[in-house]
């Protein structure tokens, strides 16, 4: 999808800094998947303790298969 935006200057170089983007296309792209990753995550922490285990169930014996 092709879009205009006005970005803020200042925040757009700091952001390179942490990044590895040349573009700042690139730059954006990049936001936007951590932006999204980061949404997904906050999703998974509102289901703790909402999820019953099966008796005896080990997640560390799995762990320990691999």
């Amino acid at each position: 999808m092709r879009t205009n935006i006005v970005l803020d200057d200042d925040l757009v170089g700091e952001a390179f800094k942490y990044s590895l983007a040349k573009t700042k296309r690139d730059l954006v792209r990049q936001a936007l998947q951590e932006f999204v990753e980061s949404r997904k995550r906050l999703n998974l922490l509102d289901l703790k303790g909402k999820i019953a285990f099966a008796d005896g169930y080990d997640h560390k014996a799995l762990r320990e298969e691999k």
